[in-house]
């Protein structure tokens, strides 16, 4: 068993939620807006903690268990991701099969909340989350598969702070071929557009939104934190492939890794702020497309 640095960990705890402060504000710049404070999700945040939770007499513990497990599970995986050359706070070999597997049960367990509330609107949303993540994992699972035979190594550290400019000038076809696949996945796994709206009022169209409209107060809190966690963890994946920075400097490596975090949530604000949304029936051929970009980047490596 490794075990590394904690910064990465306080890191990703403290930073996650400016994330979503540096989309909105992008996206505000390209709509002519001022837009939301930096901050507003932290303070977002302190204001839910300080309300109090509504539950429906039709919800079981269920209910109350999802976004507390779904919080839990993708804090545990963070303890396994790396941040540049610093390792992750705990790891072994095969740890990138845990990590899927926890943020599968994130999504689990917000699933199971949201059926629990006995809505056919929040139905909808749950089916739709399992579809388009039944279509997702794949891409992730084979793009983590080629990025380990790579570097010979079948943990999240040694995935990671294995690759570096020799990768890129090495595998450079197979590593872009992974980025392009995980950066679908990003989108997917953090209900962003082309897949999803986080700000849809549109009912038929809500995916992610429509299974935790019963949520409030601390358990919202719960979710949003989760949700900003689980963009950070994925994003790191981007950025240690997009600008692997092995200078043998750690703070020097932190301080790129920081940037290129920033510069990710630029990009989605971009994104979201140049294109529509897809059509629900696009969606799915968009996450295939994702899964034949890192089957054919593992087929690659492979060769």
């Amino acid at each position: 068993m490794i075990f590394g640095s904690i910064l990465p960990l306080l890191l990703a705890l403290c930073l996650s939620p400016l994330m979503l402060g540096i989309i909105n504000k992008t996206k505000a710049f390209f709509a002519g807006r001022q837009g939301p404070p930096w901050f507003q999700t932290y303070y977002d945040l302190r204001k839910l903690l300080g309300k109090d939770a509504v539950y429906s007499v039709t919800t079981t513990w269920l209910f109350r268990a999802g976004p507390i497990v779904g919080l839990a599970a993708v804090i545990l995986a963070t303890f396994l991701v790396p941040m540049g050359s610093r390792p992750a706070l705990f790891g072994f070999e095969g740890d990138l099969v845990l990590f899927a597997y926890l943020l599968g049960l994130m999504r689990f367990f917000t699933v199971l909340a949201a059926l629990d509330t006995g809505s056919s609107f929040e139905g909808m949303g749950a089916s739709r989350e399992v579809q388009f993540s039944a279509l997702a994992e794949p891409a992730l699972f084979l793009g983590l598969a080629a990025l380990a035979g790579e570097n010979h190594s079948i943990s999240l550290t040694g995935v990671l702070a294995g690759t570096g400019p020799w990768t890129w000038s090495a595998s450079g076809s197979m590593v872009a071929l992974v980025l392009l696949s995980f950066f679908i996945v990003f989108l997917a796994e953090n209900a962003r557009i082309p897949v999803d709206d986080p700000n849809t009022h549109l009912e038929l169209t809500m995916i992610h939104e429509v299974m935790v409209l019963d949520h409030g107060g601390p358990d919202f809190a719960f979710i949003l934190y989760g949700a900003a966690l689980k963009m950070w963890v994925l994003g790191t994946l981007l950025i240690e492939l997009a600008m692997p920075v092995r200078t043998g400097n750690a703070w020097v490596d932190t301080a790129c890794f920081l940037l290129g975090m920033a510069a990710l949530a630029v990009v989605v604000g971009v994104v979201e702020s140049s294109m529509a949304r897809l059509r629900l029936l696009r969606v799915p051929q968009l996450l295939v497309a994702a899964g034949a970009l890192s089957a054919l980047a593992f087929i690659v490596e492979l060769i």
